[in-house]
């Protein structure tokens, strides 16, 4: 999976040494904020001295994360971690632009026959577009 926003926080290095095999073990955690219109917060880790280095981060610097997400049952209560395996600089479009041109607009909502639902076919589906007027409709408002 993949995330893209802005370094908000760097928090700090946490450091250890495996109980099981004696390996030392270092996790490094951030903070990064969406750049959608209701932006969010998400808390990622990248863990190994390796990854940290090859993958340093700043505050203010826009990134795409890719990641995965695993959750842990301890004492009846569930933990979810976000464990990054590589941060890419910059932000990562899904259909590059060329250089020179605009940023691809999106696209129009497709209509009722070209979008059937679940495979129940698009009869009797109405699309509405806001054209009509509110009079002669049943709507409460």
């Amino acid at each position: 999976m993949e995330i893209q926003g802005k370094i908000i926080q760097v928090l700090p290095v946490q450091e250890g040494t495996s109980k099981a095999t004696g390996n030392p073990w270092k996790v490094q955690a951030y903070v990064l904020e969406t750049l959608d219109q209701y932006p969010r917060k998400v808390h990622f880790e990248i863990f190994g001295e390796d990854r940290i280095k090859s993958n340093p981060c700043n505050i203010d610097d826009l990134v795409t994360v890719s990641f995965d997400i695993e959750s842990r049952e301890f004492n009846g209560r569930w933990y979810t971690s976000i464990r990054a395996w590589r941060v890419q600089p910059g932000i990562v479009e899904a259909s590059a632009a060329q250089p020179g041109q605009s940023a691809p607009q999106p696209a129009a909502a497709p209509s009722a026959a070209a979008a059937p639902m679940g495979g129940m076919g698009a009869a009797n589906v109405e699309v509405f577009d806001g054209s009509a007027s509110d009079e002669g409709t049943d709507l409460p408002f």
